[in-house]
């Protein structure tokens, strides 16, 4: 069993992502691509210590990228969106901005 810290990779600090968080109660992270629902909802739960009401995930393929001549693709990645339940103290990862 991969610990928290292996499902959970980053949260995604973007516009959108702290929209949804302000007003949806939702929590935006980059995770594993192997990671199901169930474990990014105990890993979330874990690692900030709040109760998870539902989670839903998307998965992205990755883009060519070209230098030059050469051309390769990007990895591809998994995004989890996570909604906490009522009442439940929304965590601050992102005070600096």
């Amino acid at each position: 069993m991969k610990s928290a810290y292996q499902i959970i990779r980053r949260p995604i600090i973007t516009e959108k992502g702290l929209g949804i968080k302000e007003l949806q109660r939702t929590l935006v992270f980059e995770v594993a691509a192997q990671a199901t629902k169930n474990e990014v909802k105990e890993a979330v739960q874990s690692i900030f210590k709040v109760k998870v009401d539902a989670v839903r995930t998307a998965n992205f393929p990755g883009k060519e990228r070209r230098r030059g001549r050469f051309s390769g693709y990007r990895p591809d990645w998994k995004k989890a969106y996570v909604r906490l339940k009522a009442g439940e103290k929304m965590p601050e990862y992102a005070q600096n901005l």
